[in-house]
């Protein structure tokens, strides 16, 4: 972006030396693995479990809406607008620093809470599915706590110290996704061939509202292949790569969540399987049925490197945006600044640890821990869904217009569920004054930085 495109009221320098010193480790065997550790998470198949087989529909159906979508419309953007900075470049170049910065800062905020809740489902389920003997660390609220937040600075950790090495830990968590998948798709189709199904198939999905915010949360993870258009500045022939990259993965999160999901329900009826602990309970179903305890412990270590992969993936993605604002001088310039020995964004990825830490330990003020979990997911979601509103107008203007139509229409319905509380939440107006509050500070503050920045340039 130039001057002479913006007028001087909204015009931004952009130096694209730091940007230059990112290296590009990523082929497309790792961009593959990196996206789909990024996208397919086993946290949402006991939630979509728990619900009934009709979820298998909906996966479909989220591919179509909102996973396909998200295909046509990243590679499109990279091409319009190549260098770091991914949604926030696209939105910025499109329609001006202020709704590129907005819509950046409410996409990060988002998936900094995406982070502690995400801890919290790992832990507990991985600590659940190792046996009885250390279920009850499960509703320990301190372990969980702490254990979150050593998780969260390890799998970052790796991420810091350069993409050569953190890369390695996204692939071994895709890997366990694809193992964990097998391991209860076999099992699955075993059980079905011998003995049937503990849970009558009915595909058909019960239309509840109070299911509302389930829905919006089964959308809510296919998506994410706008975190390759974050990472362009470190993939090698992005031109040739992300598009078959992309695509590998939405094919492969469309055939995990719905076969991983019936497979749960081929052992386990619906309204005996947890949100937060249905791979436990899947994992002592599929042990006993074989005799061989060893499965369920399997599926806790598969639960942990999963989630030591999407830590360090995500993270890594979420720091080119910060990085990409302090380039353009609208954050402080140490957030523009390459480690000269790890060559990576390294104050964008502390702050990133710093923030998620802190939003775990203030969302379990005053609530249970289920009601906080669920907190948690719906502020996800509102910061999550926002910034695509500005994201698929980007990709009218860039001529995918079907994509975008679909991809916009669903971000706008998906809104509305966000807001909409579980049976789980009892006292709703605390729950909505949370919300409420929650979402008003995430667009204000970005507000509030962005006003900072322009003042500094």
């Amino acid at each position: 972006m130039n001057r002479e495109r913006l007028a001087p009221a909204t015009a931004v320098d952009i130096a694209p030396e730091p940007a230059s010193a990112l290296r590009r480790e990523l082929g497309i065997r790792d961009l593959t693995l990196f996206a789909i550790v990024c996208i397919a998470a086993p946290r949402w198949i006991p939630v979509a479990a728990h619900a009934g087989p009709g979820s298998i529909t909906v996966w479909l159906l989220s591919t179509l809406v909102i996973g396909a979508p998200l295909a046509v419309v990243v590679p499109a953007l990279m091409a319009k607008h190549p260098g770091p900075g991914g949604l926030y470049a696209w939105i910025r170049n499109d329609f001006g620093p202020a709704p590129g910065f907005v819509s950046f800062w409410l996409y990060w905020i988002g998936l900094a809470f995406w982070f502690p809740n995400a801890a919290i489902f790992y832990l507990s389920s991985s600590l659940s599915a190792f046996g009885p003997g250390f279920a009850h660390f499960a509703d320990n609220r301190a372990l969980l706590i702490s254990g979150s937040l050593v998780a969260i600075w390890i799998a970052l950790g790796t991420n810091l110290i350069g993409l050569k090495t953190g890369k390695w830990t996204e692939n071994l968590g895709a890997l366990a996704i694809a193992s964990l998948g097998l391991i209860l798709i076999a099992g699955a189709a075993i059980q079905w061939n011998h003995h049937g199904s503990a849970t009558p198939m009915h595909l058909v999905p019960k239309i509840d509202w109070g299911q509302a915010g389930f829905w919006a949360a089964l959308v809510y993870g296919v998506t994410g292949a706008e975190f390759l258009g974050m990472m362009s500045g470190e993939i090698r022939s992005p031109e040739r790569s992300v598009r078959p990259a992309i695509w590998l993965t939405t094919f492969f999160v469309a055939l995990f969540y719905a076969a991983a999901t019936w497979a749960l329900l081929v052992f386990v009826r619906p309204d005996a399987i947890s949100e937060i602990r249905g791979f436990a309970e899947g994992g002592a179903a599929i042990a006993a049925t074989f005799a061989a305890p060893w499965i369920s412990v399997a599926i806790g270590v598969l639960l942990l490197v999963t989630a030591f992969g999407a830590f360090g993936g995500i993270g890594t993605a979420l720091s080119r945006m910060p990085f990409a604002a302090g380039v353009d001088r609208l954050l402080p310039a140490a957030f523009g600044r390459v480690h000269p020995r790890w060559h990576t964004p390294h104050v964008a990825l502390i702050t990133l640890g710093i923030v998620s830490s802190a939003l775990l330990l203030l969302s379990q003020l005053g609530d249970t821990m289920q009601v906080a979990y669920q907190e948690l997911i719906s502020l996800m979601l509102v910061g999550g869904f926002l910034p695509y509103i500005f994201m698929f107008l980007s990709a009218w203007k860039a001529g995918k217009r079907i994509a975008a139509f679909i991809g916009l229409a669903t971000t706008l319905l998906c809104l509305a569920c966000s807001v909409i509380p579980t049976a789980d939440v009892t006292n709703v107006w605390l729950f909505e004054a949370k919300l409420a509050a929650g979402t008003i500070g995430m667009i204000g503050s970005g507000w509030l930085l962005y006003a900072r920045g322009r003042a500094r340039i």
